[in-house]
């Protein structure tokens, strides 16, 4: 079975920067798109960002574009999310995910993803 463990989630102030890392099991990594969605209190899990097997195709959520960055270590079998100028909107626990089925595509919604991380918390003060 696949398995995902995020880290990198923490306490911080409005504007700082973290990097989330999401560490993958899985005997084979490249050739799954992978994807960050994040749930905050009392709200729906949300869309963030989206990476395709071999790195090249990514995509942002309208709200964090410009501000996070994702990016995979296919060798390392790593997927990292780079959020900068921080908010408190941004507070959250932070999910990483991944395809069943090799595709070189990328996928937005929650559903296409069959493999999902504990979470892990985000929190930004004011």
């Amino acid at each position: 079975q696949v398995q995902l463990v995020e880290s990198g989630g923490g306490l911080v102030q409005a504007g700082d920067s973290l990097r989330l890392s999401c560490a993958v099991s899985r005997r084979t990594f490249s050739s799954y798109p992978m994807g960050w969605f994040r749930q905050a209190p009392g709200k729906e899990r949300e869309f963030v960002a989206v990476i395709s097997g071999n790195g090249v195709a990514t995509d942002n959520a309208d709200s964090v574009k410009g501000r996070f960055t994702i990016s995979r270590d296919n060798t390392k079998k790593m997927l990292f999310l780079q959020m900068n100028s921080l908010n408190s909107a941004d507070t959250a626990v932070y999910f990483c995910a991944a395809t069943a089925r090799f595709s070189i595509g990328i996928y937005y919604s929650s559903s296409a993803y069959d493999y999902w991380g504990q979470g892990t918390q985000v929190t930004v003060s004011s």
